[in-house]
């Protein structure tokens, strides 16, 4: 018996192992080919190690356009975006999973029927509402949608909200607490894994994003690192080794942030799921 448990763990984790393997290469390709030529990228047999190591890569990369510009913006973007939506969806999922008030449940089936429309079905009415309000080349666009929560995130938050015993708000109102002071004192602290779960979620759809700032903004001056990654591409399309040192400077911060939050995006997700 322990020796075929033991045959089955070695061939789990092999498939695992494997598995990894395949879904890294295409990262491991990514920064192999950033420090190298455009010659030694298409060289056959191919190359797994860079010889010699082309750092300078990165500073032609960074320097041949305006990237820090770029990544100023997509900074404060995120930031707002990663904002608005911690505090929208945490307060829309504490109203929807710990208060009672009329038509509670008919707003939530409304709000998770939301999740069902594509993007593609309200972009041009979204964004002739924008321009009726002249924030078309704004980032207003892009922000502010955060601040009026995501109907995912406050799925998610409520399904961790449910799993959080009522005995706490009831010893909590005994104690005179109101429930903006239940929220904040004992709902909040207890939903760090959850809330670290939204926040990631924000930050990589809001650093990624592509066709918002591409239907809203026109100035380059503007544009995020998603938009300039696509016009140093237009401009360096034959120089592959740029491009593959740009598009790693683009990515890394999504990396960090994910190996840094996984321990929590993990715990997180298990606990969501706990009760419905």
């Amino acid at each position: 018996m322990q020796k075929s448990r033991r045959i089955s763990q070695i061939m789990v984790y092999s498939i695992l192992i494997a598995g990894a393997v395949f879904c890294l290469l295409p990262l491991f390709w990514l920064i192999r080919s950033s420090m190298m030529t455009s010659l030694q990228i298409f060289e056959m047999p191919p190359k797994w190690i860079p010889e010699p190591f082309q750092f300078s890569n990165y500073a032609e990369a960074l320097t041949s356009i305006d990237f820090f510009r770029f990544f100023r913006n997509t900074l404060m973007i995120t930031v707002g975006c990663l904002a608005g939506a911690l505090i929208s969806s945490a307060l829309g999922a504490y109203s929807y999973a710990r208060l009672n008030w009329p038509g509670k449940n008919l707003f939530f089936s409304l709000l998770l029927a939301s999740m069902m429309l594509p993007g593609a079905v309200t972009l041009i009415p979204t964004f002739i509402g924008w321009k009726l309000v002249d924030s078309i080349n704004t980032y207003w666009p892009l922000i502010l949608p955060a601040w009026f929560g995501s109907a995912f995130d406050i799925f998610l938050l409520r399904q961790f909200y449910t799993s959080i015993p009522r005995d706490l708000d009831e010893a909590a109102y005994v104690d005179g607490a109101g429930p903006l002071t239940i929220f904040m004192r004992i709902i909040v602290p207890l939903s760090k894994p959850a809330l670290i779960v939204i926040g990631l979620f924000s930050f990589m759809n809001s650093w990624n994003d592509f066709m918002g700032p591409l239907v809203y903004l026109n100035e380059e001056k503007k544009y995020t690192l998603a938009l300039g990654l696509q016009m140093f591409q237009s401009i360096h399309s034959a120089q592959w080794h740029l491009l593959m040192a740009a598009s790693t400077v683009v990515i890394l911060p999504v990396i960090i942030v994910f190996f840094i939050g996984q321990r929590y995006f993990i715990e997180g997700i298990t606990l969501t799921g706990m009760k419905g």
